[in-house]
């Protein structure tokens, strides 16, 4: 097994690991069953390339990470809180054989501590239990490395204060908000990945659309829950065109759509038809739509961009997001001319909220290419070029600068 392969098995796993844990030991041994879980997964990495990889490796993660944590149980410094900590362990919760049950989606929302922000909950949840690195979150919220590794810090440090309990949630719907965003983000990062020498991550993206599918079962009468859902469907269906045999990106409007997946296209329209009637569309829905338009378009010219523009509209309405406002760029640029797109771009970046300058940079080379300005689209793709850590990103960027210089 690859290294590639092996930390992609790991990463698919660390949260069914983490949950079995806790439904034996209880949610407030939280702390140290992710630490062992964390022990267990590096004992993997070192021994399984050696030994072979288990039967069930699941198992073997489970029984490795339980002895773990009895370790350290059995290593506190306090008597009495080792005493108490061992009567639980004789008498746990339950006791049940290891089963397919699957309860990760009820494992984000016990993540989600109530006593933490939603943006804490947000962060806490993606790094405890979808595995993202800090690097992975801090570009998906525009932040700096040592302001997410802070909001980790002050959030475990606030749940202890609580008791270190993780209050049961008392529904489906419950922390609804952070558990959509979790998996948006899941989802997010893992169809365009930050860093590294693919475009996508087909394992985060795959985990992402079967946490949105259970949520839609859980919650049937939920359109955000329905809007993620469909919203994941419709973007992950043009995947197959997103790069060529080589591993080259391709754009949207160079894709060839005979190889969007059409089930899944079909899938997300029929979801968004039968949420959206009756009901007001939220953030998620709404992107839905707009994907929805794309994927029926026969092509690029042949898309209903007005239609794109007034959905993005009213998205900006609901969420202050740099990314919306840039894609509604690209929008007004295809109804209304590059240079509105342009004047849009400019209006973003002197508001002063915090932008993705990378992202600027490239949207700004295309509608720049797109208005003939072809030095100054040069000088954006190769400043874009720069700003990434994502390798198909980059050669793409440099590519088409050294296109456009002929």
């Amino acid at each position: 097994m690859t290294d590639e392969r092996l930390e992609d098995l790991l990463r698919s796993l660390a949260p069914q690991v983490l949950a079995a844990l806790l439904r034996r030991y209880g949610a407030n041994q939280f702390d140290i069953c992710e630490d062992a879980v964390q022990e267990a997964l590096i004992a993997a990495v070192q021994q399984w390339p050696a030994s072979g990889r288990p039967v069930d490796p699941r198992a073997w993660l489970v029984t490795a990470a339980r002895r773990r944590l009895i370790d350290q149980i059995r290593s506190e410094s306090s008597r009495r809180e080792r005493e108490r900590t061992q009567a639980l362990l004789n008498e746990p919760l339950a006791d049940p054989p290891l089963t397919d049950a699957d309860d990760s989606v009820q494992l984000l929302q016990l993540c989600c501590h109530p006593a933490l922000t939603t943006s804490a909950q947000i962060t806490l949840t993606l790094r405890a239990v979808a595995g993202l690195t800090t690097a992975q979150i801090a570009h998906a919220y525009l932040l700096p490395e040592p302001t997410v590794a802070q909001r980790i810090s002050r959030a475990k440090a606030r749940i202890r204060q609580e008791g270190a309990v993780f209050p049961a949630p008392v529904g489906a719907d419950d922390r609804l908000e952070a558990v959509l965003a979790v998996v948006y983000v899941m989802f997010s990062e893992g169809h365009t990945v930050s860093t590294g020498d693919t475009i996508n991550d087909v394992d985060l993206t795959d985990e992402a659309i079967r946490l949105a599918r259970m949520l839609v079962a859980a919650l049937p009468a939920s359109g955000e829950a329905a809007g993620l859902f469909a919203l994941l469907l419709l973007t992950d269906a043009r995947r197959p065109a997103r790069t060529t045999g080589t591993g080259r990106l391709v754009p949207l409007d160079e894709q060839d759509r005979s190889l969007w997946n059409r089930e899944l296209i079909d899938e997300g329209v029929a979801i968004l038809e039968r949420s959206l009637p009756g009901r007001p569309a939220g953030p998620y829905a709404l992107q839905a739509a707009i994907a929805a338009v794309h994927d029926e378009a026969p092509s690029s010219e042949a898309t209903d961009w007005p239609q794109i523009l007034v959905l993005y509209r009213l998205l900006e309405r609901q969420t202050i997001n740099p990314v919306v406002t840039l894609n509604a760029a690209v929008a007004e640029a295809m109804v209304l001319g590059p240079a509105a797109g342009l004047a849009a771009i400019d209006r973003l970046v002197r508001s002063g909220r915090p932008v993705d300058s990378q992202r600027v940079s490239s949207v700004r080379a295309h509608l720049l290419e797109r208005d003939g300005r072809l030095p100054e689209a040069i000088d954006e793709f190769r400043t874009a070029a720069r700003g990434t850590r994502s390798t198909p990103e980059r050669d793409y960027l440099n590519a088409r600068a050294r296109r456009l210089g002929g």
